[in-house]
């Protein structure tokens, strides 16, 4: 079984997500920001981590760089989730080390083939 860590600072949002992840069988875990998302990849393992790119304190793409920093969790295939849609936030975005991208609204479509089995 899957398990993904979703970051998002918006419970709407992590909900939704969450929720359709487990509807596929996944497990999902929930962080409501940058800080608690790295505490919690020091003590579980994850098969993806589905990030928000606009949160306070630590945002994801800077979440997304310690990621790819630290040893355990560098090779993480990392999914920016965000409503920034134009093409220089994207290259921005993917230059700080994510696999890929899901604009806001996601489907479970978009999900599924973001987030491969």
């Amino acid at each position: 079984m899957k398990r993904v860590l979703v970051v998002d600072d918006n419970a709407v949002n992590r909900k939704l997500a969450v929720a359709m992840l487990r509807k596929r069988g996944w497990e999902a875990d929930e962080a409501e920001d940058g800080f608690a998302a790295l505490r919690m990849l020091e003590s579980t393992a994850y098969d993806h981590v589905l990030l928000d790119i606009s949160m306070p304190g630590l945002d994801g793409e800077e979440v997304c760089r310690r990621i790819r920093s630290m040893a355990d969790t560098r090779g993480l295939h990392v999914v920016a989730y965000t409503a920034h849609a134009l093409e220089s936030e994207k290259q921005r975005i993917m230059a700080a080390g994510f696999n890929d991208i899901i604009i806001k609204p996601m489907t479970m479509d978009v999900l599924l083939t973001k987030l491969p089995d």
